[in-house]
């Protein structure tokens, strides 16, 4: 009688010639069968060439023939479904081991074209950047050699300052003084000088930078000035033209 599940081995072509006839006749009149047939000729095709599992050694001949061809029989049936058994389990593992090493070319590709980490940039300092974005002043003492830089910039309170100042010898209390139209004196910042100073072989630092604010506008600037704490001594003048 034919079996549904003879649609594998008729694909693999594994039945015999009587049970193929069998299973074409009844291939015309069901429909599952006949779908479940297209989707395994692919597997067939995958298959084709593979060594055939050697069968099990017949067994010895018994007196009664009938028994014999029985037997025979039923072990013809159980040679073939364990060979298509073990055909579709290794095709599932090949379709395994493919996805997986199409996954892995996947990943791989995917590191290998991602975009390189983004290069870390030093900070800018607010100073830096009020330099950058402003027209600074500059100005030098021709009798001590103090030189000296001023950059504003406007806010909604007044204006920003930064300074540098160079070639100032300490120990020294000073502050930057800024000068509006009137003459009135807007102190800005203030600072110590160490006994090396600023900006000499042998001075920690080149030059000092730092910033301040005052509440004049930068066209109600006049001038700027660098001078001492208590003395009132002026170091440096910086127009602001």
């Amino acid at each position: 009688m034919v079996q549904h599940t003879d649609v594998g081995a008729y694909a693999l072509g594994l039945l015999e010639e009587p049970d193929a006839r069998a299973f074409e006749t009844h291939l015309a009149s069901c429909p599952s069968c006949h779908e479940e047939l297209g989707a395994l000729r692919g597997l067939a095709a995958t298959l084709d060439g593979l060594p055939p599992i050697p069968e099990e050694p017949v067994p010895a001949p018994v007196p009664d023939p009938s028994v014999v061809s029985d037997l025979l029989q039923r072990r013809r049936r159980l040679n073939r479904r364990r060979r298509v058994s073990q055909a579709l389990v290794g095709v599932a593992a090949g379709v395994v081991l493919m996805g997986g090493s199409a996954g892995l070319g996947i990943t791989v590709g995917a590191d290998r074209d991602a975009a390189p980490p983004p290069v870390e940039r030093p900070v800018e300092s607010g100073v830096e950047a009020l330099f950058r974005n402003s027209r600074p002043i500059s100005a030098t003492d021709p009798a001590s050699g103090i030189s000296g830089t001023v950059a504003t910039q406007r806010k909604q309170w007044g204006s920003e300052v930064g300074m540098r100042l160079s070639k100032v010898r300490g120990p020294l209390r000073c502050e930057l003084v800024a000068f509006d139209r009137a003459g009135r004196e807007h102190i800005v910042s203030g600072w110590s000088v160490p006994a090396k100073g600023y900006g000499f072989p042998d001075s920690p630092m080149p030059r000092l930078t730092l910033q301040g604010a005052t509440a004049l506008e930068p066209e109600e600037i006049t001038k700027f000035e660098v001078r001492t704490i208590g003395t009132g001594r002026t170091l440096l003048t910086l127009p602001n033209r």
